[in-house]
Parts: structure tokens; C-alpha cells; sequence
């Protein structure tokens, strides 16, 4: 089964800017006064990319179950839950087992249901869950998996690309100004939401394969990549929190991506899998994967897009 290369793109795309929301939440200073940074990364970052991350990560459930029964895939989800567990020992607000757990609690049950309107509407059913009942953050995870395994099934047409947008794009810039000026939370996370759709539609319509060639191969290695930016985070927290201005955030998530990027097109002109990808392969199927790309052909050659989202 070949990649999915829009798929990666989007993936990539997430993975950078949960870079940059990452290294601002982290960094934050109690009480300290918000700065220009502070309310850009606010209105126009925040809470906009995990729920990219998230419905990728639905659609990436399928893909896996296309060749691979439920058994090697809760394999999968249990070696992602562990990685969760070790990253949690240094970074706090891992999100990893959040995936694999909700993965086999909402995902594995959705996937005997044919069609996709019955998980689009528990998806739905799910945010409104996660927003009304939990407050939303990481409880809208459920909804945003069952979202994009439903629309993934139901697979709407592009012609609906640019009318999405405007209209995510409107209802995220109305309720952000609803949220910035009355402060209802509700207002901020369904503006989020609507963001994160925007913004997936319209890289969607500006994909061009120049901007593609450099973020697919971060979308390919974002096991990898998330979790040597968290790392990078807790190593410069003193260094980035120290900064008043906040531009210091800025300057290590383009440092990061920057390296990511380069360092990811190196890694996978090489091998196969990026190297926590590859790990998370023979930790799944029991077995050493063969990773090194042995000649020019293997360059093309058709891998599974099932990498986490």
C-alpha cells in the first residue's frame, strides 16, 4: 500500500505547529503579563493543530486495518501506550496514551461499523461531550478520532475544499473574537476546532509539491519528531522561560522544525522509517523490520501509511 502523501503533509504540518504550542505552554511564567507573542500563539495556534493530529490519527486506524488484523493493531496501540508512559516521565502533558487508549476504546469498537455517518455522528456527539460535559483540552480527543475515521469513510469530494474553508475560516474568526472579548470558553474551543479545520483545508488547497517535499517528511517521522521536540522543550525550559519578550519560543520551535525538516529528508533518504517509527514496527510485529534502504529503487518503493498522525 503507497503513502497517502497529502496525508503526510497534514501530518507534518501538525507536527510543527504543535512544536510552537508546545514550547509556549511550557514556558509560560505564572502571572507574568502577556505579551504580543503571548496573544498571537493564543488566538491564532492554540488548540488549532492536536485536533489535526487527532483525526489523523482516526483515518490512520483504518489505513492499518486495511492489511493488518485488530489483534497486531491493539499490539500497536498498547507499544504507542508505552512510549506514552516514557515520555510521561519527562515531559508532563504527554498526550500518547491518551491515543492509544481512546484508539481502543472508541476507535477499535467504531471500525465493525460500516459506513461513516454513524462515526461522524459519534464523533460529533463525542465534542460535544468532551466540550459541554469535561471542559474540552485533551477530552475532545474521542470525538476528533471517531470525526476522522467518519469523514475519512465517507470520503467527501475536493470541490468542497474551498467552501469548507470560508466557511471554518468565518465561524473560527467570529467565535475567536466572541471568546477574546467575553473570554467563554466554549467560544474559544469551538473557534479552535473551526481553526484546526481551516487550516487543514486551506494547506489542503496551497499543497503544491515544493511546500509538500519539505513537510512530508516530517509527517513520516512525527512519532519521532514530537517526541525529540518535547525533549528539546524540557532542556531549554529555563533558557526560553527566562525571556520576557517570548520571542524565544518563536526562535526554538523554527530552530526545531528547521532541524526536523532537514534531518527528517536525510533520515528517509536512507531508511524506511524514521527511528521510533522503526522501533514501534518490531516492537508491534515481534520481529526486526528491515529499515535500510539498500539501493536507488527503494527510494520509490510503496510503504504502509500507517505512521501515528
Amino acid at each position: 500500500m503507497t503513502r497517502i502523501r497529502e496525508l503526510d503533509a497534514l501530518r507534518g504540518f501538525a507536527v510543527c505547529g504543535i512544536m510552537l504550542v508546545n514550547t509556549w505552554q511550557h514556558t509560560r511564567v505564572p502571572n507574568a503579563p502577556a505579551t504580543s507573542v503571548d496573544l498571537v500563539v493564543d488566538q491564532l495556534f492554540q488548540s488549532r493543530f492536536y485536533p489535526i493530529f487527532s483525526a489523523l490519527f482516526g483515518i490512520s486506524f483504518l489505513l492499518f486495518l486495511r492489511g493488518n488484523s485488530r489483534w497486531a493493531l491493539l499490539s500497536r496501540l498498547f507499544w504507542l501506550y508505552c512510549f506514552g508512559l516514557a515520555q510521561g516521565l519527562f515531559y508532563e502533558g504527554e498526550v500518547l496514551t491518551d491515543y492509544a487508549l481512546w484508539g481502543a476504546v472508541a476507535l477499535l469498537p467504531a471500525s465493525f461499523i460500516p459506513g461513516g455517518w454513524v462515526q461522524l455522528a459519534l464523533g460529533v456527539a463525542g465534542l460535544a461531550w468532551g466540550l459541554l460535559a469535561k471542559g474540552g483540552g485533551s477530552w475532545l480527543i474521542p470525538g476528533l478520532l471517531l470525526v476522522g475515521m467518519g469523514l475519512w469513510r465517507l470520503n467527501p469530494p475536493r470541490s468542497l475544499l474551498l467552501p469548507g474553508f470560508a466557511a471554518s475560516a468565518l465561524v473560527s474568526a467570529l467565535l475567536g473574537y466572541v471568546a477574546f472579548t467575553t473570554g467563554d470558553w466554549n467560544a474559544y474551543s469551538v473557534a479552535a476546532l473551526a481553526g484546526a479545520l481551516a487550516y487543514s483545508l486551506g494547506l489542503l488547497l496551497v499543497l503544491r509539491p515544493g511546500l509538500s517535499a519539505v513537510l512530508e517528511p516530517l509527517g513520516r517521522m512525527a512519532l519521532t519528531n514530537y517526541v525529540t521536540g518535547t525533549a528539546l522543550i524540557v532542556l531549554t525550559l529555563p533558557l526560553v522561560s527566562a525571556d520576557p519578550t517570548r520571542w524565544a519560543v518563536v526562535g526554538l520551535a523554527a530552530v526545531t522544525i528547521a532541524a526536523q525538516a532537514l534531518g527528517s529528508r536525510w533520515w528517509l533518504a536512507r531508511y524506511r522509517y524514521g527511528p521510533l517509527e522503526w522501533v514501534w514496527r518490531c516492537l508491534t510485529w515481534f520481529r526486526r523490520v528491515p529499515n535500510r534502504l539498500e539501493s536507488g529503487r527503494d527510494h520509490h518503493r510503496p510503504v504502509s501509511d500507517s505512521g501515528l498522525p
